[in-house]
C-alpha cells in the first residue's frame, strides 16, 4: 500500500529542493555525534528502526549499531543517556516504562510515527462458533477453558506475552481481575515459538487461543473474521497508569486494551541539543499497514537483516520526496 503524500508536503518539497546541492559531511548537523539506538527484542521492530536510522544518517550521525533490549530496561538506558532513542514506544501500554524512567524531564516523544496499533486475544472462529464464545469472561467455565488445553491439565492455555513485554502487565493483571487464574494458564517465552505452534495447531484445526496485535504479520496469517475472532473482556480493567482508562468502544464493545499510538522515544538532552535528530522524531510517520506487509515478507523468508534493509531502502524509494522533506525539514531545525 502506497502512503499518499498530504498537501502540506507540498511546501516541504520545495523547502527540500533549497537543499538539492548535496552539503558537505562538514556541515551536517550530526557530524562526529554518535547516536545509540534501542529496538525491543522482536525482529519485527527492525523495520520501524532501521527507517528512523537512515534518516539519521542523512543528517551526519554516527549511528552505532542496533542493540535489542527489553522494553522497560530500554527506557531507563535512554532517560539515563546510555543509549539514544527507540522507535518502538507504544503510548499508553508503555506509559509505566515512561514514567519509571522519569518520564518528560528525562525522555522526549513528540509526533505520532505509527498510530492504531490494537491488542487484544482471539480464538478460533470454529469452536467460537460451535460454543458460542464471544468473551473471554466464559473461560471461568471450567468446560470453556478445557476446549483451549493443549498439555492436558485441563486450563486453558492462552498464547500469551513475553516477560517484560508491556502486554504481560496488561494480561497478568487481567487475568486475576476477571477470575481467570483457575481456569487459564498464561503461556510465555519467545512469542516467535508461541505463535508459531498456534498456527501449527489451527493449522491441524485444533481449537486457539492467543494474543495478538496489530500491526504484525499474524493477523495476515490467521486474519480477524475469516479465520479467528477477537473476544471481548467482561469490563475495563488496566493496570498502573492506565488504570483509569475505559476500553468499551463507542459501538459498545470492548476488547480489553486501548488502541495505541507508536512514538519514537529519544533522551530529552540529546533532542535539546539536536534540534535536527529532534524534528526529524516528530516528523516521521510510518503506516501501520506497511510495518504489517513488512513483517509479512519477513515471515515468508525475508527475515535476514540484508533483506531488512533492501524493505527499508524500497519504502523510501517509493516514498523519496516525503523522506526528503523530512531531511529537508530538519536541516532546516538545525539552523534556526
Amino acid at each position: 500500500m502506497r502512503f499518499s503524500i498530504p498537501s502540506y508536503f507540498l511546501g516541504t518539497v520545495l523547502l527540500a529542493m533549497s537543499f538539492a546541492t548535496p552539503a558537505s559531511a562538514a556541515d551536517l548537523p550530526g557530524k562526529g555525534i554518535k547516536v545509540q539506538p534501542l529496538q525491543n527484542t522482536i525482529a519485527e521492530a527492525t523495520f520501524q528502526t532501521l527507517l528512523v536510522v537512515k534518516g539519521l544518517q542523512k543528517l551526519g550521525y554516527d549511528v552505532q549499531s542496533t542493540k535489542e533490549i527489553a522494553p522497560p530496561t530500554a527506557h531507563i538506558a535512554i532517560a539515563n543517556g546510555d543509549a539514544t532513542f527507540m522507535a518502538d514506544h507504544w503510548n499508553p501500554l508503555h506509559a509505566d516504562f515512561y514514567r519509571n524512567a522519569g518520564g518528560d524531564a528525562k525522555l522526549s516523544r513528540t509526533g505520532v510515527y505509527s498510530d492504531n496499533s490494537a491488542q487484544g486475544y482471539l480464538i478460533d472462529k470454529a469452536t467460537a462458533t460451535k460454543y458460542k464464545i464471544t468473551n473471554i469472561g466464559q473461560f471461568t467455565d471450567p468446560k470453556i477453558a478445557k476446549l483451549f488445553d493443549t498439555d492436558g491439565d485441563g486450563k486453558a492455555d492462552l498464547t500469551g506475552c513475553d516477560p517484560g513485554w508491556g502486554c504481560e502487565a496488561v494480561i497478568e493483571h487481567q487475568l486475576t481481575a476477571f477470575k481467570l487464574r483457575d481456569t487459564v494458564t498464561h503461556k510465555q517465552g519467545s512469542y516467535s515459538a508461541l505463535i508459531a505452534d498456534t498456527i501449527t495447531r489451527h493449522k491441524e484445526g485444533k481449537p486457539i487461543f492467543y494474543y495478538t496485535w496489530t500491526p504484525y504479520w499474524v493477523s495476515g496469517v490467521m486474519v480477524p473474521g475469516r479465520d479467528v475472532v477477537w473476544l471481548q473482556v467482561p469490563f475495563s480493567s488496566l493496570p498502573g497508569e492506565q488504570a483509569k482508562i475505559d476500553t468499551k468502544l463507542s459501538n459498545g464493545k470492548n476488547y480489553g486494551f486501548v488502541v495505541n499510538q507508536q512514538q519514537i522515544v529519544a533522551n530529552k538532552a540529546f533532542v535539546d541539543a539536536n534540534p535536527a535528530a529532534g524534528k526529524l522524531f516528530s516528523l516521521m510517520k510510518l503506516p501501520m499497514t506497511d510495518i504489517s506487509a513488512e513483517n509479512m515478507r519477513m515471515s515468508n523468508g525475508e527475515g535476514s537483516p540484508a533483506a531488512i534493509e533492501r524493505h527499508t531502502d524500497g519504502w523510501i524509494k517509493a516514498h523519496q520526496a516525503l523522506f526528503d522533506g523530512w531531511i529537508a525539514q530538519s536541516l532546516a531545525a538545525a539552523k534556526k
